[in-house]
C-alpha cells in the first residue's frame, strides 16, 4: 500500500566539478596546535565525553564558586548582625543618652543588707553592728535637729489658727 502523501527520496545528481572533502579538518587558522587536546575517554550515560582533567577542573571551579557564595553569604550575615547591634546601641543611647559614652555613673549601686539593716558598702564592720533601735533614735534626733537648725536659720515661725476652726 502506498500513501499518496508520502514521496520516496530520489538520488541527487552531482555536478561534474564536484570535489570530495578530505576526511580530516585542516589545521587551525589561529596557529594553535591540536596536540594539546586530550583524549576524551570518560563517557556519560547521556553520551557526553570528557577527559578526567576536564572533570577535575570543572569540580574545582564549582568548589571555588560555592566558596565565593559562602563567603558572600557570611559577609552579608555579619553585615546584618552589625546593623542590628548598631540599631540596638542607638536605641540604648536614645533611652539613656551619654550613659554608654562615658565612665561617669550618676546612679549609685544598691546598698547591701546585713541583718535586716541597710548599710552603705563603704561603712566598716563596726558600723554594721548598730542596732535598729539606735538607728531609729538617731533618725528621730536628726529630724529634731533639722527642725532646730531651720528655726535657728530662719527664726521661729508660729502658726496661729485663729478663725480657721470649723467646729
Amino acid at each position: 500500500m502506498v500513501s499518496p502523501f508520502v514521496s520516496l527520496p530520489a538520488a541527487t545528481t552531482l555536478p561534474s566539478t564536484y570535489k570530495k572533502l578530505p576526511s580530516t579538518l585542516p589545521p587551525d587558522s589561529t596557529g594553535i596546535l591540536e596536540s594539546h587536546q586530550k583524549n576524551k575517554y570518560v563517557i556519560s550515560t547521556s553520551g557526553h565525553t570528557a577527559h578526567p582533567d576536564d572533570i577535575l577542573a570543572s569540580c574545582e571551579a564549582l568548589q571555588a564558586y560555592i566558596q565565593r557564595a559562602q563567603d558572600a553569604a557570611d559577609e552579608e550575615l555579619r553585615s546584618w548582625e552589625s546593623d542590628i547591634a548598631a540599631k540596638e546601641l542607638a536605641e540604648k543611647r536614645r533611652i539613656a543618652p551619654g550613659w554608654l559614652d562615658s565612665d561617669a555613673r550618676i546612679l549609685q549601686p544598691e546598698k547591701s543588707r546585713k541583718g535586716g539593716v541597710i548599710i552603705d558598702s563603704k561603712m566598716d564592720d563596726t558600723c554594721a553592728n548598730i542596732s535598729v533601735l539606735q538607728l531609729m533614735q538617731s533618725d528621730i534626733s536628726t529630724k529634731d535637729s533639722d527642725h532646730l537648725d531651720l528655726d535657728r536659720a530662719f527664726g521661729s515661725l508660729e502658726i496661729n489658727n485663729h478663725g480657721n476652726n470649723k467646729t
